[in-house]
């Protein structure tokens, strides 16, 4: 029997009169990383947020790791998480503002900040601030802070935004190793390679409903 780390019971969300999502029934296997592709206004990204207990669902349950988002808890437990553009402290240095992240939970320290700055190809002494990074910079810091901690849990939402042709190559290994590493990885991508390469499984959503599922 499958052992599924996130799990949706009919989950609807409105907005207003808007229904975005319609009844969802969807399960992630623990250990495996799913793909969502889907045009802009699909709903991919209002299921992560949903499914992150950043949006409360309208009708439904949804659980991450046997525990009711909104109930048992608010966030997962275990959770690193790009949806949209990072948002970040622009007047710091990315490392700065990795640490004072980590300092939230205390969970680690420079060693393993300057690890993960180098994991995802950012200078770890680099002083400029985060506001003269560009794009493709900042969404390597973006992913150093959604995998620096560990998670189990691994939520991402167009991860390789802004990356040149290098950058998508090194990120594309970089989760390639989550995935070793026995993560639950659920993402979203415009791109069908980037789908093919890095996911199990693959479903495709419009209009707020999942159409179909295939392995690959």
């Amino acid at each position: 029997m499958a052992d599924y780390y996130i799990q949706l019971h009919h989950v609807r969300k409105r907005f207003g009169t808007e229904e975005v999502l319609k009844p969802l029934d969807f399960a992630v296997e623990r250990g495996k990383t799913y793909g969502i592709c889907g045009n802009n206004g699909s709903g991919k990204t209002v299921l992560m947020k949903c499914i992150c207990g950043f949006l409360p669902v309208t009708e439904g349950l949804i659980t991450v790791d046997g525990k009711r988002i909104g109930y048992d808890v608010d966030f997962p437990e275990s959770l690193g998480v790009i949806i949209e553009t990072p948002g970040f402290l622009s007047n710091l240095s990315g490392r700065r503002n990795l640490e004072i992240l980590a300092d939230l939970r205390g969970l680690i320290g420079r060693k393993e900040i300057t690890s993960v700055l180098k994991r995802v190809g950012l200078d770890p002494e680099l002083k400029k601030p985060v506001a003269k990074y560009s794009l493709g910079m900042r969404q390597r810091l973006g992913i150093a802070q959604a995998i620096m901690e560990e998670p189990e849990l691994l939520i991402l939402d167009e991860p390789f935004n802004g990356l040149d042709r290098h950058g998508v190559a090194e990120i594309r290994k970089l989760l390639l190793a989550q995935k070793q590493k026995g993560k639950t990885i659920l993402l979203a991508s415009h791109n069908s390679e980037d789908i093919r390469i890095l996911c199990d499984r693959v479903f495709e959503m419009d209009g707020g409903v999942m159409r179909r599922a295939s392995p690959l």
